[in-house]
């Protein structure tokens, strides 16, 4: 068994059971089924992966490890993400994002994830800070990115987050209201801005961060990536202040939400 499919013997959390989980891909051949199987042993509703043009075989073995692909031919984080969360099941309520290298867990957390979504946070975010041992695993442009773009937010609307990791969960009704159009690496960012601009109850849990399984990050891999990865966030928190007008953000949006970082053990 590899590593990423060891996991806590723990009772799988209920919200799972009702939870849609998209894996955005882009050429992640080499770990994308152990990233499939991952999900399922956790008791995912659906697991669905997003081939996001890979010119090799990473469709291929999503499908079969038991996930359903579908196929997203432009180009982008934010693309293959939207793709993927439509035309779901009547009977999937959540909707979990999850990176296709296997760098994403949930061990550890799963009880935070469930208590926070019993208690009404309709966007439950993994962060990768709080935790000294995934602290240490950020590259150094994964950190520099992170602070950017939670300065820019905490700047423009009142409210410090502290990562904007892949690995998040948010209930479909509110999803669909944020009706998210970045189509590149501001997918993240617009989520959680649209979120505090809607109002939404928001959490962040402190989760186990792994180096990826095998290849290339295409983000922090190379410097091509990471400038892409940068103007995507600043682009969008650009856009999306041009476009705040009439909306209530700032303090008296971020004193609607609620963020709490727990210890998980």
């Amino acid at each position: 068994m590899t590593p990423l499919l060891r996991r806590s013997t723990a009772v799988n959390p209920d919200f799972l059971g009702r939870t849609a989980v998209l894996i955005p891909a882009l050429n992640e051949a080499p770990c994308i089924a152990d990233t499939v199987h991952y999900w399922q042993k956790w008791g995912a509703a659906l697991v669905r992966v997003v081939d996001n043009g890979s010119t090799d075989a990473t469709a291929a073995r999503a499908r079969e490890a038991g996930a359903e692909v579908r196929t997203e031919p432009r180009r982008g984080y934010g693309a293959a993400a939207w793709t993927g969360s439509r035309d779901l099941p009547a009977t999937i309520e959540w909707i979990l994002f999850s990176s296709a290298d296997g760098s994403d867990r949930i061990e550890g957390a799963a009880a935070a994830f469930q208590t926070e979504i019993d208690s009404g946070a309709a966007l439950v975010l993994g962060e990768r800070v709080t935790r000294p041992d995934s602290r240490r695993r950020l590259t150094p442009m994964q950190r520099f990115g992170n602070a950017l773009g939670c300065a820019l937010i905490a700047l423009g609307w009142g409210r410090r987050f502290r990562d904007l990791a892949s690995l998040r969960v948010i209930r479909r009704d509110a999803f669909e209201r944020l009706a998210l159009r970045d189509r590149g690496f501001g997918w993240n960012v617009e989520m959680q801005v649209r979120a505090l601009e809607h109002g939404l109850r928001i959490a962040e849990v402190p989760v186990h961060f792994h180096p990826r399984a095998a290849g290339e990050s295409k983000i922090s891999g190379n410097l091509a990536g990471v400038w892409r990865a940068g103007w995507g966030i600043l682009t969008t928190v650009a856009k999306l202040r041009f476009a705040r007008g009439g909306v209530e953000t700032g303090r008296s949006s971020a004193a609607c939400c609620t963020s709490r970082w727990r210890s998980t053990g």
